[in-house]
């Protein structure tokens, strides 16, 4: 039995061994399971994610490139080398096996990853005698019900759609990122890791567009009025009807009209309204939800889920669904969170309802329901982090079965020598769903006083506040997910690390994201020299032939000579303006490290430039002044040798210096003082 991840492995080793704990073993740091069931004995042994990659057939470091081969994760990337071990361990087992067990994540990721072990690893005729174990958790009852209803083939729609997608995803972007890279490395004989590919470059242009549209912005003037009225002795704002008014004379003339004057209540309005619970999580609303409540990216979101995933505590979080199955035990995984402490009286107060009906969305996932609690209580306190990616899963799963919240809202018009104000209330009539999602909604009361019609309403103040309209906002990581999935690029699965992506390559920085010189360098050339490479609709219509795979409409060699036929031309395109591409991006490099190593003013000189620079001797990076060299300043500060630096803006509130952020791969960006070594705060403590 293979299984995607060593944690797994255990949790279905100690699930479907019959007495006692599974018989464990360890090789070349490899540890797997034997246990019995039925009579027979098991081998359960774990893959550790990808243990094979598309590489290119042949010699040579060129473009155009078609011919691809699968290779083992650790030959095709040297990061990879962790992976030679379960290789080697799974195929030496494999040797004595009758027959084999799919028992990976049930998506189109975990089908390719079983796949490529059986057939590369195991043998070609371990693929004829294999069989598909489906789950969609990590609790005892889900393994044993999935391994006693095995798919008698593996699951082919979903492999061979998961082959097509991996190698159409590496011949576009190793194509396309080498034309880019050997571009610039003809004009300069620079090397730099730069890359794009049929996702990228159209998320890269949705975010440049934004760019343009913010950086051309003009503001345009405008006038709002603000009045304040008294009513039984307290202060309540009151809201022109006319929100912006564009011409300052005609808002003047409004001030002067009702300056001094009794406004009249001229109508009551009064509605309430229903909302409806939410809906079950999927990834992407997972990730949202994630990103405004904790600031999390998408990516570290995916992470903290995939780990409580294994731990059994959610289902598995890669789902595109919004609707339960029937074949879910709702029942059950409420009884189960009454167990737990703080949940125990709202999934009580759940229980005690005569039918249990949870909100279900549009989106529906064949292979897996959406994300929920598992009701299992955690084994040991959770990091906190996933401690609140957890309570956020188990409240939204709460919050779906919950009753419609009732709010009702109240509009007063009042007319103030002709003028027409407004004054708003509102106010929670039934709290319904909310609070068992509360602390993650925000609602707020406005409770007016009791007016009647013909009411006299005095006026304390009337003001005219001068207003610029301002340019749209920029896009966040969080934005960006959400783009990505209205516009049908990218997979539930790979979103966030293409995000990541843009990052890494410094086409893009900062939490509020701004495009780079480089990133805006990479969108101009090819959006001028090669449009097609950032079509949404090129990208949107593979994505479409992707998935007719999993339904048998088309094949895997339709696909793919389908893409191939797409790509060429824009190669052809590439190839001859390969000068031109280079030199563009060679002064886009330039003006990039000078921006990226400019820190700030230096605070002990007042003249410096606070720059990254290296050290003669030892080539590691520090912080130092500019003037440090011709011995005018004597300020320099050791930094992290590992991952980007960039500015924020701030400066430390206890001893003025620049605070950097620094983001490194798969880790939470942080903050730091420049000045740690000496700041106010402590050495060594960070911002």
């Amino acid at each position: 039995m293979i299984t995607e991840k060593p944690n797994a492995a255990k949790r279905i080793a100690d699930a479907l061994n019959e007495k006692g704990t599974p018989v464990k073993h360890e090789e070349h740091g490899v540890t797997y399971y034997d246990v019995v069931r039925n009579g027979e004995r098991i081998r359960v042994v774990p893959a550790i994610g990808h243990l094979y990659s598309v590489a290119q057939e042949g010699k040579g470091w060129t473009y155009p490139i078609f011919q691809t081969k699968w290779v083992p994760s650790y030959i095709a990337n040297k990061q990879s080398r962790n992976t030679e071990n379960f290789i080697r361990v799974i195929s030496k087992l494999s040797r004595d096996a009758k027959n084999f067990i799919s028992a990976t994540d049930f998506d189109i990721e975990g089908s390719q990853i079983a796949y490529c072990v059986l057939k590369y690893a195991c043998g070609e005729l371990s693929l004829t005698r294999a069989q598909r174990m489906k789950f969609s958790t990590l609790t005892n009852r889900d393994i044993i019900e999935g391994f006693n209803s095995l798919l008698p083939t593996l699951d082919w729609e979903l492999i061979e759609a998961g082959r097509t997608r991996h190698e159409i995803d590496w011949i576009y972007g190793i194509n396309l990122s080498r034309a880019m890279i050997l571009s610039l490395k003809k004009v300069s004989g620079m090397y730099k890791a730069l890359s794009t590919g049929r996702v990228q470059g159209p998320t890269l242009a949705f975010i440049a567009e934004r760019e343009k549209k913010i950086r051309s912005f003009v503001p345009k003037p405008f006038w709002i009025i603000n009045a304040v009225a008294i009513i039984d002795g307290k202060k309540y704002s009151l809201e022109y009807f006319q929100k912006k008014i564009w011409i300052k004379k005609e808002a003047e003339k409004v001030i002067n009209e009702c300056n001094n004057k009794v406004g009249v209540v001229s109508q009551i309005q009064t509605r309430k309204t229903l909302h409806k619970p939410p809906v079950p999580l999927d990834i992407g609303t997972l990730q949202s939800e994630a990103y405004t409540y904790f600031r999390f990216t998408p990516s570290r979101t995916l992470r903290i889920a995939e780990q409580l995933y294994l731990d059994a505590l959610i289902s598995y979080p890669r789902s595109g669904s919004q609707k339960f199955p029937p074949s879910i035990d709702l029942h059950a995984i409420l009884k189960s969170l009454s167990n737990i402490e703080e949940y125990s009286q709202m999934a009580r107060e759940l229980l005690s309802k005569e039918k249990l009906v949870p909100t279900q969305g549009k989106k529906e996932d064949s292979a897996h329901p959406p994300i929920h609690p598992t009701g299992n209580s955690p084994e040991k306190k959770l990091k906190e982090d996933n401690r609140k990616i957890f309570d956020l899963v188990v409240r939204r799963f709460l919050a779906v079965f919950g009753d419609p919240s009732i709010r009702e809202s109240l509009k007063i018009e009042i007319t103030v020598n002709g003028h027409l104000f407004h004054l708003r209330g509102s106010r929670i009539l039934a709290q319904g769903w909310q609070k068992y999602y509360s602390p993650y909604i925000r609602s707020e009361e406005t409770i007016l006083p009791q007016l009647k019609e013909g009411q006299k309403i005095e006026l304390d103040s009337i003001e005219l506040v001068d207003k610029y309209t301002t340019a749209p906002p920029r896009y966040n990581p969080k934005s960006v997910l959400m783009l990505m999935e209205n516009q049908h690029i990218g997979t539930k699965a790979t979103r966030a690390e293409i995000i990541d992506t843009l990052y890494s390559r410094g086409y893009i920085t900062g939490e509020r994201i701004f495009m780079t010189p480089l990133g805006f360098s990479v969108i101009n050339l090819l959006s001028k020299y090669c449009p097609k490479v950032l079509s949404v609709e090129l990208t949107r219509e593979l994505e479409q032939e992707m998935e007719e795979i999993e339904t048998n409409k088309r094949t895997r060699q339709e696909v793919i000579i389908d893409a191939v036929e797409k790509l060429t031309p824009i190669l052809k395109e590439l190839k001859l303006k390969e000068k031109i591409i280079g030199q563009g991006l060679s002064e886009a490099l330039a003006s990039l490290r000078r921006e990226k190593s400019t820190i700030g003013m230096c605070p002990i000189c007042k003249e410096g430039s606070l720059t990254i620079t290296h050290s003669k001797k030892t080539r590691k990076r520090f912080i130092g002044c500019s003037n440090y060299w011709t011995k005018k300043c004597s300020f320099s500060v050791p930094i992290p040798q590992e991952g980007d630096i960039e500015t924020t803006g701030e400066n430390c509130q206890y001893c003025g210096f620049p605070i950097v952020r620094i983001r490194r791969p798969r880790k939470k960006p942080w903050n730091m003082c420049i000045n740690w070594q000496n700041c106010p705060r402590g050495k060594n403590k960070v911002q």
